[in-house]
């Protein structure tokens, strides 16, 4: 198992991504630590976990409580070692509004809050890893973070802090043996934000998923399965030389060259 022995924490366990991320890491080996500000959600993950063979704990803990964060951390340290550190909390985003019909509170707050997480949930984690000579500090962002994406409002700022963090952290904690890795998400269909719109929306929300999956290459949106499989590998041995970039798992939407092909075959067509 490419994580037997390790030890995970994972902020917003209760999320449908941050659920399947637990998932994943457990079924590669890892004891998990799931936390959440809702203990009800993160206890169903844990349940499922347990039930499948894996080993889970819980607990209620605000990560954006930096006294709390650093204690629960420190209290996996001095039972073992804490060797990955993932963040899925809810940055609270405001979209499919112009920036310029936003508030600035709407407009801020997913950047806030996103940043102000991660600071405090990586460096816990750093502290811990530098002593022991390894670790991995996992984020995540979204297409946004990688190219000019209308409508997302302090979501795409949100996702570049995030990922130019990421950056500066690998390079500052690199010399002690402690990798720090962003991944990209092209949002997934089987999310639970996905289906709670598509039920809320209906034809309209359909026909806009559609749009994103056809501004990939892949006309595709990735699963979460995929960015579970993605955080499994990051973590293990097989990346072990694998650090200070972000891994795009959008299907292909941060290149954006799907305008060009749809653009070429209308050339095409005319000049038939």
């Amino acid at each position: 198992m490419l994580l037997q022995y390790k030890n995970a924490v994972i902020y917003g366990a209760g999320g449908s991504l941050g659920g399947a991320v637990a998932r994943a890491l457990a079924a590669a080996g890892a004891k998990v630590y799931l936390t959440g500000r809702s203990l009800g959600s993160v206890q169903k993950v844990a349940n499922e976990i347990i039930a499948a063979g894996g080993q889970a704990e819980t607990a209620e803990l605000d990560a954006l409580d930096e006294q709390a964060v650093n204690g629960y951390v420190g209290a996996i340290a001095q039972a073992g070692t804490l060797d990955i550190s993932f963040n899925a909390i809810d940055w609270q985003v405001v979209q499919n509004i112009p920036l310029t019909d936003m508030t600035l509170d709407e407009f801020i707050r997913p950047i806030n809050i996103g940043l102000e997480v991660q600071f405090i949930t990586a460096t816990a984690a750093a502290r811990v890893m530098m002593k022991q000579g390894s670790g991995v500090i996992l984020s995540l962002t979204a297409t946004p973070g990688g190219i000019g994406y209308a409508n997302t409002g302090g979501f795409g700022p949100a996702c570049c802090g995030v990922e130019g963090f990421s950056r500066n952290l690998a390079a500052e904690l690199g010399a002690y043996g402690v990798r720090v890795l962003n991944i990209r998400s092209g949002g997934s269909p089987d999310s639970r934000i996905f289906k709670e719109a598509i039920d809320a929306g209906g034809d309209d929300v359909r026909e806009f998923i559609e749009k994103i999956a056809n501004d990939t290459m892949l006309k595709r949106m990735p699963p979460m399965q995929d960015i579970a499989n993605t955080a499994v590998f990051l973590s293990s041995h097989m990346a072990a030389s694998i650090t200070g970039v972000t891994i795009d798992v959008t299907a292909g939407t941060t290149s954006a060259l799907n305008y060009k092909v749809t653009n070429i075959a209308f050339l095409k067509a005319d000049e038939a």
